[in-house]
């Protein structure tokens, strides 16, 4: 049995439809749109990822017996909303950038349109899913960005929970990380996935020795070493003593790598180990991946930093109402005016425009227009390029947006779309959005 997603909410989500549902207002059409008002740590752009994955969770938001039950026995809502619940499957329409697209502040990264209680009820799930997801694709992009083509695995479900961990493979795998070590993310989402042994396999054995002999007989010479268990110099010349010259590769995961990956390859090559490649790993991140970029490195390995958005492990969205009309009135605009937090209401498109050289210039919001059909990047004309795409039109889900082939898709646009971005969104220091966003 699927457990129901119906409580991964907050209270008051719950509240508020059983007040409308009392005011008589919880079916009116309303507008809800997921945005970012500024970009994390001074970042240039962002990338959306969690798309995916929040799909199926919204077409499986349902309200079993056990939840209404709670609800009941808690006294959270009253007998009309738990009837309303009860039979409760979101039958409104969603828009969003695509999967692995790069956003800015103020993108309407997900427009959901539906009754006010049927939308509403998704706040919670909407921005704990494209938060955190964004986070680490955001962060895993910065990484790719620095790595000079060169793979990097994802290794971090050690430091995330057991959930979270899943969802951090897919992202960074959408944001070009080649590999995860995570089981199950291979197996939910199709990412290639990758390991072999820990510093504990080496401390079993009675020797070095022993623990490489052991592996390249379980797994050939194209295995990998883990070669600093104890002194770096010695485990590389045991590793080639033990698998030959065809030693697929050696991991390193201490010491100064710059100048451990030089003396590593030197080694290397001097004992006539000259394919084999060096993997390094330890505590990297986005600037320590830079700073080995003059180095004999052929692939990294990263845990901590990717997992947890390397300093921003929250991507900043909210989730609020721009948009709603009365019966079959016409749509009126509503914004939130506080002070530090206003956000522009209506209805919107968004297109991006582009230079004559396909290079991002300007992120331009459509107020007041529908939302746009699919836009696939087969499609541009000219120099704009549509942005918002539908993924559940009356309650149905596009099933290309979803599962192993959704995260295949996604992976694949945000190849392209890194490609249009100007080259001073790779530049690791503090700054500005690297396009504006201006409101038409």
């Amino acid at each position: 049995m699927i457990e129901s997603p119906a409580f991964r909410t907050d209270r008051y989500e719950l509240t508020m439809v059983d007040a409308a549902i009392q005011s008589g207002t919880a079916d009116r059409e309303c507008m809800f749109e997921t945005f970012a008002r500024r970009l994390p740590n001074g970042r240039r752009y962002g990338i959306v990822a969690g798309t995916g994955r929040l799909l199926e969770l919204i077409r499986d938001f349902r309200f079993t017996d056990a939840e209404l039950d709670w609800l009941r026995e808690h006294d959270v809502v009253r007998a009309p909303t738990l009837d309303w619940l009860a039979d409760y499957s979101f039958s409104g329409n969603v828009w969003g950038y695509q999967e692995g697209e790069a956003y800015f502040p103020g993108s309407p990264l997900l427009v959901v349109d539906g009754t006010f209680a049927e939308a509403v009820i998704l706040e919670t799930l909407v921005l704990s899913t494209l938060n955190y997801d964004t986070s680490v694709a955001s962060a895993a992009a910065r990484m790719v960005s620095v790595s000079l083509g060169r793979p990097i695995a994802e290794m971090g479900s050690r430091r995330a929970n057991e959930h979270a961990a899943v969802a951090a493979a897919r992202a960074a795998y959408i944001a070009g990380f080649a590999s995860t070590s995570n089981l199950e993310a291979g197996r939910t989402w199709g990412i290639p996935t990758m390991g072999t042994a820990a510093h504990a396999f080496t401390l079993l054995h009675d020797t070095e020795e022993d623990a490489f002999r052991a592996q390249v007989d379980a797994f050939g010479s194209a295995t990998t070493l883990l070669v600093d268990t104890y002194d770096i110099s010695r485990g590389i010349e045991l590793a080639v003593r033990v698998a030959g010259t065809g030693l697929g590769a050696i991991r390193i995961d201490s010491g100064d790598l710059p100048t451990v990956a030089a003396a590593a390859r030197a080694q290397l090559d001097s004992l006539g180990a000259v394919n084999t490649t060096i993997t390094v790993t330890s505590d990297l991140d986005e600037y320590a991946i830079a700073a080995l970029s003059g180095s004999p490195v052929d692939a990294f390995g990263v845990g901590t930093s990717v997992v947890t958005g390397s300093g921003a492990p929250a991507a900043g969205m909210v989730y609020k109402l721009v948009a709603r009309r009365d019966d079959a009135g016409p749509w009126m605009s509503v914004a939130k005016t506080s002070i530090g937090k206003v956000s522009v209401g209506g209805r919107k498109n968004a297109v991006r425009l582009l230079d004559g050289g396909g290079t991002a210039r300007e992120e331009v919001i459509l107020v007041g227009a529908e939302p746009s059909g699919d836009v696939d990047d087969a499609q541009r004309e000219g120099v704009e390029r549509g942005l918002l795409v539908p993924f559940i039109t009356d309650g149905e889900v596009d099933e290309r947006y979803v599962g192993a082939s959704g995260t295949q898709r996604a992976r694949a646009h945000n190849a392209s779309v890194m490609q249009e971005l100007p080259i001073e969104a790779f530049r690791l220091g503090r700054g500005e959005a690297v396009i504006p966003t201006s409101y038409r």
